[in-house]
């Protein structure tokens, strides 16, 4: 595949972008215009690239609005909502985080409105009980009929946003008749933003609450609820279904059994070693040395250790641990599980077939290729491909 970037993290977001033009969430011109006026490498014009496109975005889609073209309006809120994702992104370069994903939530949110109003589609905000607080979510009804449907539940990963919610399941769910529904668990998005919510591992404790409120609703059928987990939503979605059994079938996308894997393995031995002994003051220490000398890997770090509620090295390398599958655990899940295996998946290489041998449900393991321009972690290129392997698998699972 063409090579927009050296880096090759900004060459992933940038062939996940053009994946959502399947659903509508991007224009390819959009893309390659800002990819264009982005130096490699140069996190800050990444920042500020998407932010000017998505700021373009805005500016004619409250145009279309005073036009009188809600659904031109509709179209563009979205996209600038999946722009200003790509700029949060990468937005600790800038210092700029938070007030990025409060503007994509704007935009998402207007998207949403509109769209409930527009009358294909009907939207509603839910409020899910969790622990003395509520979650917030979405649910999109296919049309105004209320009877009990199908319903996909979509977990999201450790990044993901709402825009990548509609992208990676919701779009493809509206179009097949399902009810289709996404929240902000613990360190999610607003969980994170607004409520201080910090990541947990044991997902049971946020699935149940989700499924219990989802159940109690004249428009859901309770037997026929899927539940489908992206990037480290794979992760998450397999440990609650050892305890939750409510779910007719569920995706992991990819299978993840140990989530700590992607970070210990970039640490060296040396580092390794002091995390297993436990000395934290000196692995954080040798850490802030580390990370003075690389500003692309101290982003990224300050990037992956805000949704753990953590801001020492050592503590975030340690909480990362406990998230990881037990054979017992694995046995436990009893509903058909799939989990797709890309080529050249970067994160979690190899533990889709790892966790799909350790299942004792009905599994099934379904490969993405080079071949086919679907590898890589979620399929990011390959929107459609993934959408209708993914969804025929769902279809046969949970009938209509």
């Amino acid at each position: 595949m063409h090579a927009f970037f050296k880096d090759p993290d900004l060459q992933f977001a940038v062939e996940g972008v053009l994946g959502a033009t399947y659903a509508r969430a991007a224009d390819v011109g959009e893309v390659l215009s800002t990819v264009d006026r982005i130096p490699s490498g140069d996190r800050r014009a990444w920042v500020q690239q998407w932010s000017a496109t998505a700021d373009r975005l805005a500016d004619q889609a409250r145009a279309a609005e005073a036009a009188g073209h809600p659904r031109s309006a509709a179209a563009r809120w979205l996209r600038a909502a999946s722009y200003w994702s790509e700029a949060t992104d990468q937005a600790d370069a800038t210092g700029d985080f938070a007030a990025l994903w409060e503007r994509h939530r704007d935009a998402w949110d207007r998207f949403v409105d509109l769209t409930d109003a527009l009358g294909d589609v009907a939207v509603e905000r839910l409020a899910i009980p969790y622990e003395g607080t509520t979650l917030p979510g979405y649910l999109f009804r296919p049309g105004l009929a209320d009877e009990p449907r199908r319903t996909l539940v979509f977990t999201n990963g450790s990044d993901g946003s709402v825009v990548g919610a509609w992208t990676h399941g919701i779009a493809d769910a509206l179009a097949r008749g399902w009810t289709a529904m996404t929240y902000d668990g613990p360190g999610q998005n607003a969980a994170l933003v607004r409520q201080g919510i910090p990541f947990r591992p044991d997902w049971e404790h946020v699935l149940t609450p989700v499924l219990d409120h989802l159940t109690a609703r004249p428009d859901v059928d309770p037997g026929r609820i899927a539940v489908m987990g992206v990037s480290q939503g794979g992760y998450w979605v397999p440990r609650a279904l050892a305890s939750e059994h409510r779910v007719a079938a569920a995706v992991a996308d990819p299978g993840v059994v140990d989530v700590s894997t992607t970070m210990l393995d970039r640490l060296p031995h040396s580092l390794v070693r002091l995390l297993d002994s436990g000395d934290r003051d000196r692995f954080d220490t040798e850490m802030r040395w580390a990370l003075k000398l690389s500003p692309a890997t101290r982003t990224m770090l300050q990037w992956r250790m805000r949704p753990y509620g953590v801001t020492s090295t050592f503590d975030f390398f340690t909480a990362a641990r406990a998230y990881a599958l037990t054979d017992e655990q694995l046995a436990a899940i009893t509903c058909p599980v799939l989990v797709t295996d890309p080529e050249h998946e970067q994160f979690w290489p190899g533990q889709s077939a790892r966790l799909a041998a350790a299942l004792t449900c009905p599994v099934t393991l379904l490969p993405f290729t080079t071949a086919e321009g679907a590898d890589g972690h979620c399929e990011p290129a390959a929107a459609a491909l993934r959408g209708e392997r993914v969804f025929d698998w769902l279809d046969e699972q949970v009938p209509a």
